[in-house]
């Protein structure tokens, strides 16, 4: 028996996450991080000498950097030590395409969000899903913080009474003037982006952490979106107000023209007996406003903290956890899921399409001067 086999470690194969990419080194910490996946395969670059090469500095058979992807996808349907699974972590225009390749061969699919470039892609994605029968995860990262699972929880359990207002902004800098490298230049192109810019990019990250922490949908969205720096295809800056299936107002900002910015998401919920805060550069503390004028602090490690919390918590508190350890406990959900165990706030088909939904929505709604807009339901998930 393979060694492997009697521990469970599961073993993934890349799409993506070749030299000079960001998000493919960042998911083999995350997938391996707790032990439960290994990365063994890649077709980590359309070129053979560089897929080869990111295959070495992953510290993995250079064999099996293979030069394409139907190659991997038979090579190691064949192998006894065989993937078990894919992660898509290329430009938003490949998504679609690997995840079908792999579907199709029977490989489960973890992708980097969004889940496609458009929103008909998205729909032709969900059908093979459906079709394969096979499990399918996106890294919403932010869903991963012990503290955000933490404030969900609280928020469900009706700490802060019904709910009225949320705000959730994302704002980035990095892309106040003309872009410069691979990075930045594959987001502001529409043929690899996809039919959103910032609002695909980080915008949907917004809006998914704000349904995911509220419990709520989102049923309608007024959309204002910018190219703010000359010359851009796709918007920079976003401000969308959104109205919730109870009556709940929100607003969404997300912008990377903003300088000085790095990664400050946050998002506040407030409700009649009281609001919560939660921040991604300071992610193990919950800020919990009470209507009699007291602050109580949630903090990561505390034995107070839902099960959900604790479980997704490595260290005691004073140890601070953040980015890598919240993605890998995406990866630890998508796990317990391939071995068929319970996972709930594993993000998945429903989040892909209700994401895709909303860019899709937004992206129209501001280009028609439509105002007021619904966002549509997801028919598949009833979502």
């Amino acid at each position: 028996m393979d060694w492997r086999e009697s521990v469970g470690r599961l073993r993934m194969g890349m799409i993506g996450g070749g030299p000079g990419a960001f998000i493919g080194p960042v998911h083999r910490i995350a997938a391996e991080m707790d032990r439960e996946i290994e990365l063994v395969a890649g077709v980590f670059s359309s070129d053979a000498d560089r897929s080869r090469k990111a295959a070495l500095d992953y510290n993995i058979d250079p064999q099996r950097g293979y030069p394409d992807l139907e190659t991997m996808l038979s090579a190691e349907r064949d192998r006894d030590d065989g993937m078990d699974f894919v992660a898509v972590v290329t430009p938003n225009h490949n998504h679609l395409p690997s995840a079908r390749a792999a579907l199709d061969a029977g490989f489960p699919v973890m992708s980097d969000k969004p889940m496609t470039a458009t929103l008909a892609e998205a729909e032709e994605l969900a059908a093979v899903v459906e079709g394969a029968g096979l499990l399918y995860g996106l890294t919403f990262t932010y869903t991963g913080y012990p503290l955000v699972r933490e404030m969900r929880e609280r928020i469900a359990s009706g700490a802060i009474g019904t709910l009225r207002k949320v705000v959730v902004e994302y704002p980035q800098g990095w892309l106040a003037r003309e872009a410069e490298g691979k990075q930045a230049e594959w987001r502001l192109d529409p043929e690899r982006a996809g039919a959103g810019g910032c609002i695909g990019d980080i915008g949907v990250h917004a809006f998914n952490l704000a349904e995911f922490v509220t419990g709520q949908r989102v049923s309608e969205v007024l959309p204002d979106l910018a190219a703010v720096v000359p010359g851009r295809a796709l918007d920079d800056d976003c401000t969308v107000l959104l109205r919730f299936e109870n009556g709940m107002r929100g607003v969404l900002l997300a912008s990377q023209i903003e300088v000085g910015e790095l990664n400050g998401l946050r998002i506040r919920v407030y409700g009649e007996d009281g609001g919560m805060v939660w921040q991604q550069e300071t992610p193990n503390t919950v800020t919990w406003h009470k209507i009699d004028g007291t602050t109580q602090l949630l903090r990561a490690g505390d034995a107070s903290l839902s099960n959900a919390a604790q479980s997704r918590t490595r260290t005691p508190g004073g140890h601070p956890e953040g980015y890598l350890e919240a993605f890998a406990n995406i990866y630890r959900d998508f796990a317990a899921a391939l071995r068929g165990e319970d996972a709930p706030m594993l993000p998945g088909l429903e989040e892909g399409m209700r994401s895709m939904l909303f860019i899709d929505t937004c992206v129209r709604a501001n280009a028609a001067g439509a105002g007021w807009t619904d966002l549509p339901r997801n028919e598949r998930t009833s979502a």
